[in-house]
């Protein structure tokens, strides 16, 4: 099977509901019964874990080696765009969809908002910093371009943590299902066939084996053909020349 057998998809893979959750689960915060709360935790853990690790990676590179610099460059640029487009499905369909069921979350919404665009202008400055580095070449552009990842690592962490505390919960609670697959359908993320793979690997990492059903379950045939047959391995590969070291799982 070649690359092209992968075809670019106008979704970044969301979780579905997986057999198991057909067993009743506890109510509240707890509860993963909702996709759209599956998602929103698997792509936050995502985020947090590249971010993190990419402010490590940055603060020991060789500032003037530019396959380094374009490769750690490059993977900040994908992390960017994937979170970017999460914002972006989040403010104009996810909350909205959440505020017509649960009009007095507005306050919770307004103070995303107000995170997310902080989040938001901190990740167009780390993909400014990485191009600034692989033109310099200089210590001092490596350096600014691993503290810009690294305070845009903590500023998610709290970010999200504060999304999963005030507003999963509600989304768990309120959003229908046939809301969320409206919102799933018509997010358009523009990853390659390649960017989506290496994307479904770092989703799957750490995820636990329910999550793990899930985002295989919510995914086209030819794109769980393609992961089974050669994505996996490649992104086993890709891991190792990104980080020198293999995936967690």
């Amino acid at each position: 099977m070649t690359a092209t057998a992968v075809r670019p998809t106008s979704l970044i893979p969301a979780p579905r509901a997986a057999a198991d959750d057909t067993v009743p689960l506890p109510a509240g915060p707890a509860s993963t019964a909702c996709r759209a709360v599956a998602y929103q935790r698997v792509l936050h853990q995502l985020v947090r874990r590249e971010l993190g690790l990419l402010a490590d990676l940055g603060s020991w590179a060789p500032a003037d080696e530019e396959e380094r610099s374009a490769a750690l460059a490059g993977h900040a640029e994908l992390i960017s765009r994937v979170l970017l487009h999460h914002h972006t499905v989040e403010r104009e369909a996810v909350w909205p969809a959440l505020l017509r069921a649960v009009p007095a979350a507005r306050n919770a919404v307004e103070a995303w908002t107000a995170r997310c665009a902080r989040v938001d202008h901190m990740l167009r400055d780390v993909v400014t910093a990485a191009r600034q580095w692989q033109v310099a070449g200089t210590v001092p552009a490596r350096d600014a371009f691993a503290s810009a990842c690294r305070a845009l690592a903590e500023a998610v962490e709290v970010q999200t943590a504060e999304e999963e505390r005030t507003l999963l919960p509600l989304l768990g609670e309120h959003l229908a299902a046939a809301d969320w697959a409206a919102i799933a359908a018509s997010s358009h993320c523009r990853l390659s066939g390649p960017e989506q793979l290496f994307v479904l690997g770092l989703a799957l990492e750490d995820s636990c084996a329910g999550d793990r059903v899930r985002l295989l379950e919510g995914l086209p045939w030819s794109v769980r053909t393609a992961w089974r047959v050669y994505g996996a391995r490649r992104y086993r590969a890709a891991v190792v020349r990104l980080r020198g070291a293999p995936p967690a799982a």
